[in-house]
């Protein structure tokens, strides 16, 4: 899920770290929740009701947050690489997945899905995730072009997983969450109470 607040002027800011002050309107990560009821105007009257107030949507809303998701991916990325929690290549990638020190593998979305699937062979229940092309992992490690990137256990793994999920739901239709009304959106008083 993703939460949003309302800014001075009525309009909803995308927090995708959940810190901006103000009560949180929670919406899920699906294209196909976000699509058509904001067509319908939905959306626009679910916000409303849980903001308490008219509420503005920006019209691109799901390229925004498309956008906004693919910096804080490509950021926390570079936190982990930086942090040496993130190791880049099929052979250096594939060594730390048989010594088991792995959490999560990130692969380019347009890499080859014979060579993803060699590097994975026999690794287990890694989770394994494909949120950018191979030039925007290779950016983060100095290189053109970057297909593996093994992920070592830790907090920053944990919110590439979930960031990474996001961006998934908003590119395709990921498994619904908890509880929310018809158009997906939850505020942070149902949350915190149910």
């Amino acid at each position: 899920m993703i939460r949003f607040v309302v800014g001075p002027d009525r309009s909803l800011v995308p927090d995708l770290r959940a810190t901006l002050p103000g009560r949180g309107i929670w919406l899920s990560a699906r294209r196909d929740v976000i699509e058509p009821a904001r067509a319908k105007g939905v959306l626009v009257r679910a916000f409303a009701r849980a903001a308490r107030g008219p509420v503005s949507l920006p019209p691109d809303l799901p390229a925004a947050l498309e956008t906004a998701l693919i910096r804080r991916i490509g950021e926390l990325l570079g936190l982990t690489r930086r942090a040496g929690q993130a190791i880049a290549g099929f052979e250096k990638g594939r060594e730390w997945v048989r010594t088991g020190r792995v959490r999560l593998v990130l692969q380019a979305s347009d890499g080859s899905a014979a060579e993803r699937a060699r590097f994975l062979s026999g690794a287990g229940d890694i989770p394994v995730l494909a949120p950018l092309p191979g030039e925007a992992l290779g950016r983060v490690f100095g290189r053109d072009y970057v297909v593996h990137v093994a992920i070592a256990p830790g907090k920053l793994a944990d919110s590439l997983l979930i960031e990474a999920t996001r961006l998934a739901g908003l590119q395709a239709n990921p498994v619904a969450a908890d509880r929310r009304d018809a158009a997906g959106v939850m505020d942070d008083e149902a949350g915190a109470n149910g």
